[in-house]
This record gives C-alpha cells, structure tokens and sequence, in this order.
C-alpha cells in the first residue's frame, strides 16, 4: 500500500467521523457518559494542557494523537499516576509501550484504571451507612497502530476497549481514535496536528442491580415479580483536536517551543489555549499552557458554572541517561505536572518514561 492511498484511507476516517460529531454544543452538556476517555493520565502533554496535538510522541500519543506514537527511536514504556481533583479521593493509574517495527511504523498498548477509593454503602433505610463500602471499577484498553512516511507526515489509528461498572451493574463500549501529524521546517521545527478521539458505539448499564423484586397482590394471593429497570444508553466523549507548534532553537542546547491548540467538544463548549515549553539540551524541560472555554463567563460569580480545566497548567521534566559513556544508553524521564481546577485543588500527574535507543 503506498503513501497516498495510506493518507486518503486517514483523511477519509477523520473526515467521516468528523461528520458525526456536533462540536461545541453547550446543549448536549451531561449527556454523554466514559468520562475517564478525557482524563489524561501522562505529565508532559498534561503541563501543556493536552494541546501538544501537533507534537506529542510515542506512548503519550495515544492519550491525544496516535500519529505520534511511531516517533520514537526503539522502545518506549511509562507509568503513570495523577491525583485527581486533589481533595475528592479520585486518582487514575496508567501503564503503556510502544515499539517501533521495521523503520517507519509502530504498535503501541496502553491501560488506565480509575480509582475512586472505598465509598460508603447506604439505602434508603440506612441513610447513614450499612457499614460496608464499594468502589466503582473504570477501565480503558487501547491497542494502537502508526506509520511515518519519509518524517513529513504521520498517520495512526487506535482501537480502544472500556469497561464501567460495580459489583451488579455494568457498561462496556469500543471506540476508536484517527490521527494525522505533519512536520516541516530546516529543522523540523514546524509541526501541525488532527486528531479525532473516541468515535464509537453507545454505551448502555446492565446487570442484577437494575432489577427489583416486588410483589402484586391479587383476590387469593401476593404473587411475587421480578421487574428488570432499562438504563439508558449514552454516548462516548468525542473530540476534535486541531493543534500547531513551532521550534525556536537558541544555539544548540536549548529550544523554545510555542503550541496552540483548538478543541472542539461534541458534549461542551469548544476550547483554545497556548503554552510553551523550554527544553535545556532535551534534559531538563518547563511548561506552561493556558487554556480558555469558549463558554466561560468572567462576570459569573457561580464556581459551578465555570468550566473545569480553563486556566494554567504547568510541568516540568527532567530527562537522563542511564551511562554517560554510551551515547545511545537507555533514557529515564520524570514528567511532572500541575493544573489549576474552578473547584477542589487542581490536578497533579507524575510520569516515568523509559526510552530504549537504536544502537549505532
């Protein structure tokens, strides 16, 4: 299969797909369900806001572009943790790889967990608590594919399994993410970005916990029912990413990279932001990013009412070899990153990444 065919297959997916989603469409707000598909588990596209679309690369990809998933040397793998909405209990767990197959394409896996602790189990006639505890289950499985043709342009495609529920009521779905990356420049500085995320089928509860027993008396007896509840089916978080950056290198340690960003929500109001990230000899990086919701109202005194992640975000990276005496040795990186929140005290993620390079 040659490269254009490879590039109309692509443009052809985000173009359909594309066609389904209602973007910024403030009236759909609630409506759809799988909120963890947005909560982004990684530290370095998280201090940048998730609007490194144009520029991320290898595991932290398939979070916001799979295109970049195939830019990287050999191998990369990455743990994850972010606290969640600091204050609520909620934190997230997430583990990926990506591995580069022949020269230009790579496959690349990845699971998140969502933790919401133990919650106290209460009834109608036990208001106060039975003294026993659940803790929902929210999981995503992803499973993801991407080529290069000759570093300009990049394509992906990613396949996504999740899972919701409790003990007796659960909701699965399938979904899929499409990504195009292109990149320019003397030194590759300018990169541009789509990326189409979470286009799938309807999710809907089912299981025990929707059923009740009852009972229907009648002239000799009460006859016992068993009455099974439907839940209602929901839709996936669609989203449409749109996002550009720019190198500026000053001699040849440090870079200066600006991004941008336009996010388009199928479920809210629409999203644009901007940030910059400094790198020091690709060992020691800064972030900052910020991001505004087309919706937001200044004047609006109702905390509620304003939107969740408008505002800054910062990060930051420190990235070392494991010998100094082998240029192509192993890479470790701690990713660290912070975003402000209208309500609670922020979002905090942490990162370790392992990059395996080529030998020489």
């Amino acid at each position: 299969m040659n490269k254009s065919l490879y590039l109309l297959i692509v443009f052809a997916m985000v173009a359909f797909s594309a066609g389904t989603v209602q973007a910024g469409n403030p009236d759909r707000q609630g409506e759809a369900g799988a909120p963890e598909l947005l909560m982004n588990p990684w530290a370095r596209s998280a201090g940048l806001h998730t609007m490194s679309t144009s520029m991320v690369t290898g595991v932290e990809s398939m979070m916001l572009n799979v295109a970049g998933l195939g830019r990287i040397q050999k191998t990369e793998v990455m743990f994850g943790h972010s606290i969640y909405l600091k204050g609520t209990g909620i934190s997230t767990n997430a583990v990926g790889i990506s591995q580069k197959v022949g020269k230009n394409s790579a496959l690349g896996l990845t699971i998140m967990t969502v933790d919401f602790g133990d919650i106290d189990r209460t009834t109608t006639l036990q208001p106060e608590g039975t003294g026993g505890t659940f803790s929902p289950r929210y999981s995503n499985f992803g499973l993801a594919f991407s080529h290069i043709f000759e570093n300009k342009v990049s394509v992906g495609v990613l396949g996504r399994a999740v899972a919701e529920g409790v003990e007796d009521v659960t909701a699965t779905g399938i979904c899929m993410d499409a990504g195009v990356q292109y990149v320019t420049g003397e030194r590759d500085n300018f990169k541009f970005g789509i990326s189409l995320r979470n286009i799938g089928g309807r999710m809907q509860f089912r299981g025990e916990g929707l059923s009740q027993a009852i009972e229907i008396p009648s002239f000799d007896n009460r006859h016992g029912l068993t009455v099974n509840q439907r839940a209602k089916a929901f839709e996936m978080q669609s989203v449409l990413n749109i996002g550009l950056s720019y190198d500026y290198y000053v001699g040849k340690d440090s870079r200066l990279t600006g991004v941008a960003n336009y996010t388009s929500n199928a479920f809210s109001e629409d999203q644009i932001g901007a940030g910059l990230e400094f790198s020091f000899k690709e060992s020691v990086m800064l972030r900052a990013a910020y991001k505004y919701d087309f919706g937001q109202v200044a004047t609006d005194a109702t905390v509620n009412s304003q939107p969740l992640y408008t505002g800054l975000s910062f990060g930051a990276t420190l990235n070392v070899p494991t010998s100094k005496k082998r240029p192509n040795s192993p890479h470790i990186a701690l990713d660290y990153a912070y975003r402000t929140t209208k309500i609670y005290q922020g979002t905090h993620n942490l990162s370790i990444r392992i990059n395996l390079q080529n030998p020489n």
